[in-house]
């Protein structure tokens, strides 16, 4: 059985995962907002989210998991009837896909695995990481072909980062990490040098 590197308070992450056998997650618009919802739920009491992107058949998410401290218990939900005795990061993101499948299975009438395989993770241990890996996240649609330019693309966080509406988002920090607005735009237009991100680069 693979063992996978436990989510650690107070670190940054990204998340990803596809669909069994590189089949689709995602049906139909009401997919993405639904699986939206359910994020809401059960990851953002949790964990600060600063970028994320969904795909046909897969996704992306950069989050950073709160620190014990910051978790207030009672806002957390959970799809089973037990609550744990003690927060696993972890446990909120399997809830999450457990509860995406089953309602994806009931209104589609399909059975068995959505996903492929547990959730894969990788630490972000730099800002320089970071920053890369947030234009990679909202990179993804065009590096796929799903779009010929970043800001076309509906199920991303670029847009919403731009944007004055009320967020979840780290919307603030994610700025800060580019310096404004302005450079933030100028960096997500201008070629990247792919060597710099090659460990990034995730093909499914």
């Amino acid at each position: 059985m693979e063992i996978k590197t436990p989510l650690e308070f107070g670190q940054y992450y990204h998340i990803y995962n596809r669909g069994n056998n590189g089949n689709d997650l995602f049906f139909e618009p009401d997919n993405y907002t639904y699986f939206l919802r359910l994020y809401a739920k059960y990851i953002v009491p949790i964990a600060e989210t600063y970028a994320w992107c969904l795909l046909k058949n897969h996704f992306h998410i950069l989050v950073r998991i709160k620190d014990k401290n910051e978790i207030i218990t009672s806002d957390l939900t959970y799809n089973t009837t037990d609550r744990p005795k003690t927060i696993e990061p972890y446990r909120q993101f399997s809830h999450l896909f457990n509860a995406y499948t089953q309602a994806i299975n009931k209104r589609h009438r399909r059975t068995g695995s959505l996903f492929e395989r547990k959730f894969e993770r990788k630490q972000v241990t730099s800002e320089q990481y970071l920053k890369q890996l947030i234009f990679y996240i909202h990179n993804n649609p065009v590096h796929h072909g799903f779009a010929s330019k970043i800001e076309l693309y509906t199920w991303s966080s670029y847009e919403t980062i731009l944007s004055n509406r009320p967020t979840r988002l780290n919307r603030e920090d994610v700025l800060e990490v580019f310096g404004g607005t302005e450079n933030f735009t100028l960096y997500h237009n201008e070629p990247q040098n792919w060597n710099d991100i090659e460990e990034l680069i995730i093909d499914f």
